[in-house]
């Protein structure tokens, strides 16, 4: 049996560079597995969660912006609320998301972040998402335009695609938050270019 062992290196450059972008300690994690528990995308993840945090400890960059888990993330804070240690679980994800934009990197599944770019547009323009016109944009550059298709019908008839966008009243205060999420990542950016350059 070949096993090999893996030693954390406490000065590593993508643990000091995700610490840097989510405010947050990875040394707290002691890997309880609770992050992980609660979390409704986990069995569509290729590094669970936990795996995320014990991957960031043990510095393992490429492992980790070749994995589709912090594209997958839906942001739902359950990891984070869960958490024992208090660590902002979501915040790393996220966090690996700008590292991957600050060094040009794509999605490893090209669908995700179509399906992303395409959901943000909408509740950017909207105030929430308009799922007739999401599931055409991604049917239409995803390359499978009649992908769920058969649905659209029934779905119709028992009203639960309105084929017109809700336009939700506080559009501007939803636009606020894009223009902090903006600041955010322009100042991400600038701390995260020290650590990637």
């Amino acid at each position: 049996m070949n096993t090999s062992v893996i030693t954390p290196d406490p000065r590593s450059e993508l643990r000091s560079i995700i610490e840097r972008l989510s405010g947050q300690r990875m040394s707290r994690c002691y890997q309880c597995g609770k992050c992980t528990a609660g979390c409704p995308t986990a069995y569509a993840m290729d590094l669970t969660p936990r795996q995320v945090m014990r991957a960031i400890q043990f510095g393992l960059k490429e492992d980790l912006m070749k994995s589709r888990s912090y594209w997958m993330c839906v942001f739902c804070q359950t990891c984070t609320a869960r958490c024992p240690q208090q660590i902002d679980i979501a915040a790393v994800m996220e966090s690996l998301r700008l590292l991957s934009g600050l060094e040009g990197r794509m999605p490893v599944d090209r669908e995700i972040g179509l399906f992303h770019k395409h959901f943000l547009t909408l509740v950017h323009r909207y105030g929430r998402v308009w799922e007739v016109a999401l599931g055409g944009l991604y049917n239409l550059t995803s390359g499978h335009p009649m992908a769920s298709v058969s649905l659209l019908p029934e779905m119709l008839s028992r009203g639960k695609l309105p084929l017109l966008p809700h336009r939700t009243e506080n559009l501007k205060e939803i636009r606020d938050i894009f223009e902090r999420a903006a600041e955010v990542e322009r100042r991400a950016a600038q701390v995260g270019a020290k650590g990637v350059a």
